[in-house]
């Protein structure tokens, strides 16, 4: 049997390692894809599908998009459930000796994205990671786009359950697990059932339970907004912490710089509701065609920045139960309302804030440009005025 070119051979070599994925390769100005992700793009990209010599005796299946308009593409392909791998050339071809060196520079996935057009922006997008052991489950959630983490356990009675509301609560674009969660087939299937999501498979060697390097690094804080020292009886939330962290490393390439505190929750603290009950409720999407309009979201949704749009989305999708909490949300609720004159003086200044949550993850991800940091410099500007006045 003849032997692949050598390109063609790296290509292989490089699919090896993402099978999952759907390689983007870079060629000059195009990304390539060959054999079957040719076929799978060409049909769900609806783009001609064409051949090209790799040392057999038959072309391989190609197709190809253009580099300046791929993340139109590769978010229909996101959209449609696949992940995409991106292999860039990764030294100057001019100086190369035979074969551009290139690497897989980042994985896109459903639960990965921080591109603006591909976002909601009063929206998060959450990647969540489920670590099973026994009949208890550890949970984690982030939006890598913003920075959000947060964390639980469920060590109580009907665990399962309880774990349904809180997929539902999040309803995150890709759940992660670990290998005990992966075989546990019905239940994993009723998820399925119940949400349309990415479900992603790592080894159990990235749930450890290390926790030293974690409080060395991040800033790990209770409800209260106070520093957890008892971390070692979180241990199964710490492991769908190192689990998730390690997969949004695996696929990013890089140290997320943008996530620096994590929140550990108890599920007890909200107001329990199955994904029944919030599709009913109409919380914040329509039955019927999953828009906002006509939902509780919509008619109170009055917020100035997007920022403020997510944390009203994650307000309505958790009810507080505590009576301290709801009083004080009151409390902020009626200072507001009673004074009409520094309401619309936040409010107006609050117009001319940008998403910096969202600025500070293009920053993380190196990939933020000239008018990103125009944007976050007018804000922390805005910032002072609206210290004063409030």
């Amino acid at each position: 049997m003849a032997e692949y070119t050598p390109m063609m051979q790296h290509y292989l070599d490089t699919k090896e390692e993402y099978k999952d994925s759907i390689l983007f390769y870079r060629l000059g100005d195009f990304y390539e894809m060959f054999f079957e992700d040719a076929k799978i793009a060409s049909r769900e990209l609806e783009i001609t599908l064409t051949g090209k010599d790799c040392g057999q005796e038959e072309r391989a299946p190609m197709c190809g998009v253009p580099f300046h308009a791929a993340n139109m593409y590769i978010a229909k392909l996101i959209e449609k459930g696949y992940k995409v791998a991106i292999c860039e050339q990764v030294e100057d071809p001019k100086t190369a000796k035979g074969i551009v060196k290139r690497e897989v520079v980042r994985v896109v996935t459903p639960g990965t994205l921080v591109e603006d057009n591909l976002l909601e922006e009063k929206k998060n997008n959450y990647i969540m990671s489920i670590y099973k052991q026994g009949i208890f489950f550890g949970v984690s959630v982030c939006d890598i786009s913003t920075g959000d983490f947060f964390a639980t356990q469920i060590k109580e009675t009907n665990n399962f359950a309880k774990l349904l509301d809180e997929i539902a609560r999040y309803y995150p674009a890709e759940i992660v697990v670990n290998e005990m969660m992966y075989l546990t087939t019905n239940e994993i299937a009723k998820i399925k059932e119940r949400i349309e999501c990415y479900i992603s498979h790592i080894e159990d060697e990235n749930f450890n339970c290390e926790i030293d390097k974690l409080a060395e690094k991040y800033n790990i804080i209770n409800d209260k907004e106070e520093k957890i020292e008892n971390l070692s009886e979180k241990e199964f939330a710490m492991s769908a912490i190192n689990g998730l962290l390690e997969y949004i490393k695996q696929t990013q390439k890089i140290e997320m710089e943008n996530i620096k505190v994590i929140r550990l929750y108890n599920t007890t603290k909200y107001m329990s509701l199955d994904i029944s009950a919030r599709r009913n409720l109409e919380l914040t999407e329509r039955m019927r065609d999953k828009s906002k309009k006509g939902t509780l979201l919509w008619v109170l949704d009055k917020t100035s920045t997007s920022m403020g749009g997510r944390l009203l989305r994650r307000w309505i999708s958790d009810p507080l139960i505590d009576q301290n909490d709801i009083n004080q949300r009151l409390e902020a609720v009626k200072e507001l309302k009673e004074n009409m004159i520094l309401k619309d003086d936040i409010q107006e200044g609050l117009k001319k804030i940008f998403d910096i949550e969202r600025i500070s993850g293009k920053i993380a991800f190196g990939n933020a440009n000239a008018r990103d940091m125009l944007s976050l410099k007018a804000s922390v500007r805005k910032f002072a005025r609206i210290k004063r006045i409030s």
